[in-house]
């Protein structure tokens, strides 16, 4: 995604502003599992489907889930919504997200319809209608959960949702945080990315940005400032003279550290592990990287 791409994006959604991305009543607003993370890591398994094929927006979407030898593990996992950038798919972020899921989390990552690779009718400016699609997919995951013959019906803890993407996927992800969005989300990771209009409004909410300081596509100072609006508890882990993403590329120097982070802020915020909270610094800390913190304002 070239630089001028995406300022078209930012200057088409601030002049058309956001899609409402709140969803209808929500059944899912209890406090935060209090299950103790998971040690060690799980076989991974993957799943496709379409949310609403035959509407005006279909939502293909992959799930990856933790998997035993009898199928789905036995409990309740977080659920993180991943959301792709422009010209982009859900499998070319296998490389985190399987990571995620390995660790302990239901990942479920929505292919847009009109921002995808290979969209029929491709619009940066549907970016401002990402965030609603994301809740539709989270409603969706909701039906899951409780129908009988499902193989996830059980395994889905909706209580603690976090919402993560990459660029434009980065922005869906800050759009979740609008006015009024349900207290089961918990969470957010935004990597090269920046808000939209609307962004972290309503529930506080911990929220983690990932940037590379020499990112030519979504400048730095376009994530600082993004991160200047947060009302909740924040932090920034800059990778050092690194680009728009390449660091999201498994064996890429900060891969390992980008996984790590992540998977720690999700341990603390959608798990409650303190511990995991607790050294976010020493392990954001390399010679490629540079991490920062804040309490709510």
């Amino acid at each position: 995604m070239g630089a001028g791409r995406l300022i078209a994006v930012l200057m088409t959604a601030l002049l058309a502003g956001c899609a409402s991305a709140t969803p209808e009543a929500d059944q899912g607003d209890a406090p935060a599992s209090a299950r103790r993370a998971p040690e060690g890591s799980y076989t991974v398994g993957v799943r496709t489907l379409t949310l609403d094929p035959r509407s005006a927006r279909p939502l293909p979407v992959t799930i990856w889930y933790p998997v035993s030898t009898d199928g789905v593990a036995a409990g309740r996992f977080p659920v993180v919504i991943y959301s792709h950038g422009l010209h982009s798919r859900p499998d070319l972020h296998a490389g985190l997200t399987t990571r995620w899921a390995a660790a302990g989390f239901v990942v479920a990552a929505p292919a847009y319809p009109h921002t995808r690779q290979g969209a029929a009718q491709f619009s940066r400016a549907d970016v401002r209608n990402q965030p609603a699609d994301a809740w539709r997919l989270v409603r969706h995951l909701g039906r899951l959960d409780r129908r009988r013959d499902d193989p996830l019906a059980g395994h889905l803890d909706l209580t603690a949702v976090a919402a993560a993407g990459h660029s434009a996927g980065g922005f869906t992800t800050s759009g979740m945080f609008s006015e009024g969005h349900p207290a089961r989300l918990r969470a957010g990771i935004v990597i090269a990315g920046g808000g939209l209009p609307g962004s972290f409004a309503g529930l506080a909410a911990p929220v983690l940005f990932v940037h590379g300081t020499a990112d030519a596509v979504v400048p730095l100072t376009v994530g600082r400032a993004a991160y200047g609006r947060t009302r909740g508890p924040a932090a920034f882990l800059s990778l050092l003279g690194q680009d728009h993403g390449a660091y999201l590329t498994p064996g890429h120097p900060g891969f390992a550290t980008v996984v790590a982070t992540t998977t720690d802020f999700l341990r603390w915020t959608l798990y409650g592990d303190r511990a995991a909270g607790a050294r976010l610094p020493a392990v954001a800390r390399s010679p490629l990287t540079r991490y920062e913190a804040r309490p709510a304002p």
